[in-house]
């Protein structure tokens, strides 16, 4: 597949997340919340997050933001979801990477097993919108911390 086509299909992930964005809403139950913004841009994040015996059993986010901000946290809810604390978070800092333009790839995850996640490649290319792509999954790797220390 071409370049031009690639970096076509990648605006049509983010913008389907952005349009259909999946678990967009409100948990039920106990729960820990994360409120984060980037008073830069004007994004906001409020991420719930179900966390039981280690595993993160759900997430479900509401905010305000670009599509950038908004398509990152629908895709980083659908990554979390099922799996263990420990690999979340890894996950999250393998995201982390692939936004600073070094190699997203770990022992345990490649990017291209994450599905959606490597549509926000391209976000590297400009840095003032790295803080719109990272803004949930801080809010996540806040959240299971939270979740750990209570």
């Amino acid at each position: 597949m071409s370049f031009n086509n690639l970096d076509t299909l990648y605006r049509q992930v983010i913008m389907d997340h952005y349009k259909n964005p999946r678990n967009r809403g409100q948990l039920e139950g106990d729960h820990t919340t994360v409120e984060l913004n980037n008073p830069t841009c004007g994004d906001r994040i409020d991420l719930q997050l179900k966390v039981e015996d280690g595993i993160v059993e759900d997430a479900k986010f509401e905010g305000e933001g670009c599509s950038i901000s908004m398509s990152s946290a629908s895709m980083m809810t659908q990554v979390v979801i099922g799996k263990n604390v420990e690999d979340a978070v890894k996950i999250s800092h393998m995201f982390s990477e692939m936004m600073l333009g070094n190699d997203p790839d770990t022992e345990d995850f490649k990017v291209e097993e994450l599905g959606d996640i490597q549509a926000l490649q391209g976000v590297s290319k400009f840095p003032a919108r790295i803080k719109c792509a990272t803004l949930a999954w801080k809010a996540m790797e806040q959240g299971v911390d939270k979740e750990q220390s209570e």
